[in-house]
């Protein structure tokens, strides 16, 4: 891990963006959304503007982002525009400005969009291409970028947002990570705004809440239209390029954030939310369907009510720790974490700790006693550690797995970024391996470079829970989230019916095998025949079976959220990867893949978005489909924003209660809306865990 020193400005954004005045020296952390040359020997281009506005509601949100950037050299050039790949998220619209005029995208398959590129790269014509690099980034090339002058890009994606505890949460991702040493050092990298930064989220939820927390940004403004509406400002406005951007500075001042120099754009903005407590258990339904269509588009979310029972039996758990050398910088505070999580053992429990780099070794040669002496004695060892070479996940992950007691309940801990690089690095290995040992997988995945694909496919096929982690998260809260269901048992083995409809293409996240304490379950589907239907849930608690069941209606029109068929399409292209990296490539499945990704206007590891004159759209054959979808999607929003909120607008069951009793919650926060960090410490890097992977064996629930 590279390592840099700098100096935050003097501002209260700056502040709030940056580190603690008390750290001199912190990781390299790269920034997203930047527009840098492809040859460095130009100079970097300048961010002028950075504009962000996010919609909450409807069970998903909707983040628009737009910026203006400067070339300040003297020669037309090629540009590329790159951030992270928002967890979950899906990209449908990506605009740029030819003669003053926005230009949407439209999606084609990925080696013709890129030859099209070239093409008129070589022309010299305007063009755009938008790329998926796996589950890293979305490569965005623009060519020409003028000498002198300006260039203005638009990006939309969106994001199924669920409740975990009553609690949600939404990032913006800025960090580019840091795994990757080849990426970071291959250009220089410009990450101030020079004249606006704007950040605003609308939050519209049918169900009341009663707290707003940004735990980075304590000078945000949040203010609270309702129970059921709530607005948050942060950003440094001075000028503005147009009506569109002057109005959004106009409401950031009317909330009083106040001007302020330019912003540093290389940390995520996190937020989350908290519903009021005691609020039901339901089945809440969002469907889309027009007038005249045969196929309408449905998304069920379930919050089942909180009668899982506790778990109060003591456990031996095994941390196994990652110290190569993309660990440096973090493993001192690694260690306080794990200081301060062995302090949350019960009297019952034992521990040991496996350390791996290049190789593995049992640091603890066994388990030790959770009492105050023997814990202080094992840390005093683990500080003297220096972190250093490759990592060999699966060596780390193999030696922590052994010698498991069999007559105890096991949980393992894996702290490491997550990125294999010695060793056995194939995803089928590792899924294999958790399989062969029959564990049970939690997994906390921290940072915008962590492979989440692994990560997650883990998860699942050892039923067990993703959490995502950002440097910029409240990391009390998250293990607040984590505890709350590991002391529960869980639903286990889920089956989802649905009666009636002529319902066809349901598609259930890999991860919902298990549903744990305070979880909700999203699921989406296609269905020809309005009217009642009847949906079932069966699952095991132990060797209990619980069946949960109640009708609900599909509407023969509903128009107000046509995005539906987008997050339809992301998720059922992401059930599809995933079964593809498992089983092995197939041409079949990856022209599946294609035909959805085309058909509903998204990028993919086998699609790419494409900016083209008009002209030149019509010459190659490209239908404007995306542009309509976009046009349809842009209206809907207008017309939901001139709307109220009213209450649970969405549920469902209420006249047969699928759940019953109320959904589970932690407790309230007392910080208060828009509260402080945890300390610089402990919050600086997280517990330094891109991932965290709790296992334990299924016989044992959870």
């Amino acid at each position: 891990m590279k390592m840099k020193y700098f100096q935050t400005r003097h501002t209260p954004l700056a502040a709030a963006m940056g580190l603690s005045a008390a750290l001199l020296i912190t990781p390299t952390v790269e920034a997203a959304g930047l527009l840098t040359p492809k040859s460095s020997s130009y100079s970097t281009l300048t961010i002028q503007q950075h504009h962000v506005d996010v919609v909450i509601e409807e069970g998903y949100a909707t983040t628009t982002v737009e910026q203006v950037f400067h070339n300040p050299n003297p020669t037309d050039l090629e540009a590329i525009y790159s951030f992270p790949v928002p967890d979950k998220a899906a990209v449908g619209e990506f605009s740029y400005w030819i003669d003053g005029q926005p230009v949407t995208g439209e999606v084609v398959e990925k080696q013709r969009a890129r030859q099209i590129y070239e093409a008129e790269k070589q022309a010299g014509r305007e063009a755009v291409i938008v790329e998926k690099d796996r589950y890293k980034t979305f490569d965005i090339s623009v060519f020409p970028v003028r000498a002198n002058q300006d260039v203005r890009i638009k990006l939309v994606y969106l994001q199924n947002t669920q409740t975990d505890s009553g609690i949600g949460r939404y990032v913006y991702p800025l960090e580019e990570g840091g795994v990757d040493e080849q990426a970071l050092s291959f250009w220089s990298r410009n990450e101030a705004v020079e004249q606006d930064f704007s950040f605003n989220v609308k939050l519209r939820s049918g169900y009341p809440v009663d707290g707003i927390r940004l735990p980075q940004h304590p000078n945000a403004k949040v203010a609270q239209i309702s129970q059921h509406e709530w607005h948050v400002a942060l950003g440094n406005q001075n000028t503005t390029v147009d009506s569109a951007l002057a109005e959004r500075t106009e409401v950031a001042q009317e909330a009083g954030v106040p001007n302020q120099t330019a912003a540093n754009l290389s940390e995520d903005i996190l937020l989350y939310w908290r519903q009021t407590p005691d609020q039901p258990a339901s089945l809440d339904m969002q469907a889309y369907r027009t007038e005249g269509d045969t196929q309408g588009t449905f998304m069920l979310t379930l919050s089942p009510g909180d009668d899982l029972p506790s778990i109060t039996a003591g456990r031996d758990w095994v941390f196994v720790l990652d110290i190569s050398g993309s660990m440096q910088g973090k493993f001192s505070s690694l260690v306080e974490g794990i200081r301060q999580g062995l302090g949350q053992l019960s009297g019952q429990d034992r521990f040991k700790i496996v350390l791996f780099n290049n190789q593995a070794t049992e640091f603890t040669q066994g388990f030790v006693p959770v009492d105050a002496a023997a814990i202080e004695q094992v840390l005093q060892r683990l500080d003297q550690v220096s972190p250093s070479s490759g990592t060999n996940l699966y060596a780390g992950l193999n030696t922590g797995i052994k010698g498991l007691d069999a007559d105890r309940s096991n949980a393992i801990v894996l702290v490491t970024d997550g990125v294999a690089n010695v060793g056995t690095t194939e995803k089928n290995r590792f899924l294999s391996l958790l399989e062969k040992h029959d564990v049970r997988l939690f997994t906390f995945v921290m940072g915008n470079s962590a492979n989440r694909p692994l990560l997650e496919e883990m998860t699942r096929v050892s039923n067990g829970f993703a959490m995502s982690i950002s440097n910029a998260d409240d990391i009390v809260g998250q293990l607040m989230l984590a505890k709350n269901k590991m002391s529960h048992e869980a639903l286990r083995d889920l089956e989802l019916d649905i009666e009636g409809g002529r319902v066809k293409d349901i598609v259930m996240p890999r991860l919902s095998k298990t549903l744990y304490r305070g979880q909700q379950l999203s699921v989406f589907g296609h269905y020809y025949q309005p009217g009642d239907v009847k949906v079932t849930l069966k699952g095991k608690v132990g060797d209990e079976l619980k069946t949960y069941s109640t009708r609900i209606h599909l509407p023969a029109q509903h128009t107000k959220t046509p995005e539906l068929e987008r997050l339809w399409a992301f998720a059922a292209i992401e059930n599809m990867q995933a079964e593809m990296d498992y089983l092995g490539e197939s041409s079949d499945t990856q022209q599946a893949i294609t035909d959805t990704a085309v058909a509903y206007g998204l990028v993919t590891d086998y699609t790419s978005m494409i900016v083209l004159r008009d002209e030149v759209f019509k010459a190659q054959g490209i239908e404007r489909t995306n542009q309509k979808r976009v046009a349809t999607e842009q209206k809907a929003r207008e017309l939901r924003a001139q709307q109220p909120v009213v209450a649970a607008p969405h549920r469902a069951d209420s006249q047969q209660p699928m759940f019953q009793g109320n959904r589970a919650n932690v407790s309230p926060s007392r910080s208060g809306s828009g509260g402080g960090a945890i300390s610089p410490v402990y919050g600086l890097v997280a517990l330094c865990l891109i991932g965290i992977l709790a296992l334990r064996r299924r016989g044992d629930e959870v």
